[in-house]
């Protein structure tokens, strides 16, 4: 018993002592874990006469529950002035002046959408939109593209269950518009579109807008005359050379791809180069015939371009990616 004294009075000491939470911890496991010195005496019991066995546990038994309550207080103590500290090293002064904060910009891809949406409104479009998870049919078959037509090799389209993909264009919405509206027609369709397409000039989510007019008496001209207009308008050059190009769209016929020259930050000087940038045609009699709009009566035009190739000509930007790569230091050039 005059070891167990001895014991308590040095375990209470060290207690007292102890400076952090990790060494009380240790403390705890030195005198009451289970190979601890009061608990090397509580299984030592057995080796007690029977009368004395009741009298020497009680006593060990209240020397555990003072180590145990001195270590819970000195817990206690050690969290309370720790936090104290904490609160110390971090209170703010509310007095001061606030930090200024950062101011966003809006994404390339977003102002030259609204820089189309805001020169074709000019003209007399209005905008209409549709679910990008399309249908075979709005998506292909309505735009004269069946279901083994080569065509549909060229989209790589991301195809789910039940005949629904991920539309490859925003020619879908045309369909969308013409079944429910009788003409003229008048309306852009700018939107995003996916196809299996992946490298510095291509993204497999990439954004469009796709045009379409129908009216009586409704020219090839008429379909010139508002594409050179509108690319001399959306690059402010007058004097931009455009030409176009015979090509092939299945639901256009006559079907024409345009250019315009060019002249890149790593040509020499005065080079120029021609670049495609939208293709467009006249809407096909088979496209009319799935609306159910009479061919005799009306024709129409039909153009689609890429948002982001016109971004790049626009902002001097070498790398599609970089567009969808969120880096700071290239968004806040558009701030």
């Amino acid at each position: 018993m005059s070891d167990l004294d001895q014991t308590l009075q040095q375990a209470l000491q060290q207690i007292q002592s102890a400076q952090e939470l990790l060494g009380l911890q240790a403390l705890r496991a030195h005198y009451l874990g289970k190979k601890g010195i009061l608990t090397t005496q509580l299984k030592a019991l057995g080796s007690l006469p029977a009368e004395q066995r009741r009298e020497a546990g009680k006593v060990i038994n209240d020397a555990k529950t003072l180590v145990e309550q001195a270590i819970d207080s000195r817990r206690l103590q050690l969290e309370q002035d720790h936090l104290q500290q904490q609160l110390s090293k971090e209170k703010v002064d509310v007095t001061l002046d606030g930090r200024s904060a950062g101011i966003g910009a809006t994404h390339p891809i977003t102002l030259v959408l609204q820089r189309i949406e805001s020169l074709l409104k000019q003209y007399g479009f209005s905008v209409a939109v549709g679910p990008e998870i399309e249908d075979d049919f709005h998506n292909f078959e309505a735009l004269n593209i069946p279901l083994h037509h080569p065509a549909r090799a060229m989209h790589d389209t991301f195809y789910f269950p039940d005949n629904l993909l991920l539309r490859t264009h925003t020619s879908s919405v045309q369909i969308r518009v013409m079944e429910t509206q009788s003409p003229p027609i008048r309306i852009i369709a700018p939107g995003r579109v996916y196809r299996c397409d992946s490298d510095p000039t291509h993204s497999p989510m990439f954004h469009q807008v796709e045009g379409l007019l129908v009216d009586r008496g409704v020219s090839f001209a008429d379909l010139k005359g508002l594409i050179v207009s509108f690319l001399q308008a959306f690059f402010e050059d007058e004097k931009l050379k455009i030409r176009f190009r015979p090509s092939y769209f299945p639901f256009t016929e006559p079907s024409a791809e345009v250019d315009i020259a060019w002249k890149s930050t790593a040509s020499k000087q005065g080079e120029e180069k021609w670049l495609e940038v939208m293709g467009c045609g006249m809407v096909h009699p088979k496209v009319f015939k799935h609306v159910g709009i009479d061919s005799t009566q009306y024709t129409g035009y039909a153009f689609g371009l890429g948002v982001e190739r016109l971004a790049m000509l626009f902002f001097g930007i070498e790398d599609l990616r970089m567009f969808f790569e969120n880096d700071v230091r290239f968004l806040q050039q558009f701030a």
